[in-house]
């Protein structure tokens, strides 16, 4: 792990906080976690890069901690954070959509990379799912940020979560199909989004290349 700063994203920290990210990352037991938490969770709440590089963060620090103490001081409090978001994710939207968009990107990272025995964590379906849910809402599809970040996680951790609970994969795409096909309003952008997530679930989670071919060319226009 000699290049910590450089791979995991924390210059943008003043230099006393890399110093405690960089050894928390190798040596838990020797700071405060609790501290720890608090900083990954409060970046990835206004740093929207950041938000998708915590998730590799979170994981490397629970392995260590794991592997040196067989603890999991640091899980628990990343997760009862998580969780006290989660309860303010409304107040959260209506004050910023960044910030929303930035938890969204964050719980879902989280999601994706910290898993007990190869399985995700069982506790953060629900609260995903209700995330992506409340996206796919018609008053959130006019926000092309909202759509962007609804399609971007869904091709990151769609298929981990229809394994999950495939029926209320099954109702979320229900709503993107509605809002495709129903909702006036919608830009141009945001219906090739749409267009391009339904067809990829609908491919088994992949893209032809035609497809793909087709919806990144007109993206890049």
């Amino acid at each position: 792990m000699e290049n910590s700063t450089e791979d995991y994203k924390i210059q943008s920290f003043d230099l006393d906080t890399q110093m405690l990210l960089k050894t928390a990352l190798k040596d838990p037991s020797a700071v405060n976690l609790e501290k720890v938490s608090t900083i990954i969770v409060d970046q990835s709440l206004k740093d929207q890069v950041f938000s998708k590089e915590a998730g590799r963060i979170c994981f490397t620090i629970v392995q260590t901690e794991a592997k040196q103490n067989n603890g999991n001081v640091f899980r628990r409090n990343l997760l009862n954070r998580l969780q006290q978001e989660f309860k303010d994710r409304k107040e959260t939207r209506e004050r910023s959509l960044q910030e929303w968009v930035c938890f969204v990107t964050f719980i879902c990272n989280i999601f994706d990379y910290l898993k007990v025995n190869n399985v995700p964590i069982m506790a953060l379906v629900n609260p995903v799912y209700d995330c992506l849910m409340r996206l796919a809402q018609p008053d959130a599809l006019v926000n092309e940020e909202e759509v962007d970040c609804l399609v971007l996680q869904l091709h990151r951790i769609g298929e981990q979560l229809e394994t999950m609970n495939s029926q209320r994969m099954d109702e979320l795409f229900f709503l993107l199909r509605d809002g495709f096909l129903l909702q006036e309003g919608l830009t141009s952008m945001t219906r090739l989004l749409l267009l391009e997530i339904l067809e990829f679930r609908a491919g088994g989670w992949l893209l032809s290349s035609t497809a793909h071919k087709y919806y990144y060319s007109e993206l890049a226009d």
